[in-house]
């Protein structure tokens, strides 16, 4: 269907990007959607130079130059604050940092994915992350910034949010083969 609103070559161009934007979704999106699975029956590791855990409220909280690893997973932030259920599974967990940094093996084919924020916010009811404040997500390649990214472990979506005069950003490698698509 033509539009009366656009040019031709507007509508060229539209009709081009909207055949390339779900191919770079497809490539952006499932950053953490599939962790190893062997990473959950690791067991976890927490170092810190200060830990306080609070019986009453289920807060734990972990100050300077903390560092928590599980399988692959790796996560560092200058304080962590960890909120636990009564039977001390975790509920959430908030890392604040200049910049809070995660790491993780996605697939052995995906290989390593980095995210970086001044705040991360992990609710482990919902599997949802939430980088705040210069996030940043790379991997394979690919990069996503923005100032809130928040994703799901579950489902392996993404949304970017930007702030002030800043805007997101996708940064795709090029594809290396020889039948290519490109916006021009």
């Amino acid at each position: 269907m033509k539009s009366n609103f656009l040019p031709a070559t507007s509508q060229n161009y539209m009709s081009q990007i909207l055949r390339v934007l779900p191919m770079a979704m497809l490539i952006a999106l499932p950053l953490y959607s599939h962790a190893l699975p062997s990473d959950a029956n690791q067991p976890i590791k927490l170092l810190a130079d200060k830990a306080t855990y609070s019986e009453r409220t289920g807060i734990t909280s972990y100050s300077g130059n903390v560092i928590i690893t599980q399988g692959t997973l790796k996560l560092t932030a200058n304080d962590i604050t960890v909120n636990l259920s009564q039977q001390r599974s975790i509920n959430s967990a908030v890392a604040t940092g200049r910049p809070a940094t995660m790491q993780q093996v996605i697939t052995q084919e995906k290989g390593l994915a980095k995210g970086q924020a001044n705040k991360i916010d992990y609710n482990a009811v919902s599997g949802i992350i939430t980088l705040t404040g210069n996030a940043k997500l790379v991997q394979n390649g690919a990069s996503f910034a923005g100032n809130v990214i928040r994703y799901s472990l579950k489902a392996g979506d993404v949304e970017a949010t930007a702030g002030g005069s800043q805007r997101v950003e996708l940064v795709l490698p090029p594809n290396n083969s020889t039948n290519q698509n490109s916006i021009r």
